[in-house]
């Protein structure tokens, strides 16, 4: 508890996050968010304060595919009762807003369907405090020695098992692989 309170004091928290989408097919299709998912995290002891993750049911079901074609499991079934983005804007806004956020690939993918998301509603989208968006801090740290930078492969040369492609799952194996990458840069 004592890392909880000298964190949220200060308001400078870490929140790692992640979405999973729609993956457009047609042109003129856009992406949809699926999935949010997240874990605030105190910087000073990489513990993690809280997590939150929601399925979100999209405006027009039959842009979800019907199954699957990647290991993520969702489904036009899997988000039919699942509360729309509106509905769980106002707690994403309140885990988003003033905090330095944090992701693999975020500044390019994740933090514009943020605000696509949020601009669709007619609501102004969260702000980060800063940003540290792990894609470019390996790609210019740590390099190609783990080959092509995605999240999977940097999680297999460090041994911490496959992505899952679940936001949560995703965020918390980001977590992981940024330790293990620092500590690599650290002994060498």
């Amino acid at each position: 508890m004592e890392a909880s309170t000298s964190c949220k004091e200060s308001r400078e928290e870490i929140v790692f996050f992640d979405l999973e989408t729609t993956i457009p097919n047609r042109a003129g299709k856009r992406f949809r968010v699926l999935e949010f998912g997240a874990i605030v995290i105190c910087p000073r002891k990489l513990v993690e304060l809280e997590s939150y993750t929601t399925l979100i049911r999209p405006g027009d079901l039959s842009d979800v595919a019907l199954r699957s074609s990647r290991c993520d499991g969702i489904t036009r079934e899997t988000v039919a009762k699942a509360p729309s983005f509106e509905e769980v804007a106002d707690k994403i806004f309140g885990i988003l807003h003033g905090r330095i956020w944090a992701g693999h690939n975020i500044q390019r993918f994740d933090c514009v369907r943020i605000k696509e998301a949020f601009a669709e509603i007619g609501r102004p989208a969260p702000e980060p405090v800063g940003m540290i968006d792990s894609l470019g801090v390996l790609a210019n740290k740590f390099g190609k020695r783990a080959g092509n930078m995605k999240m999977a492969t940097l999680a297999a040369y460090f041994g911490l098992g496959q992505q899952k492609h679940r936001s949560l799952d995703d965020v918390r194996m980001n977590l992981e692989v940024l330790k293990h990458c620092a500590t690599v840069l650290f002994l060498v």
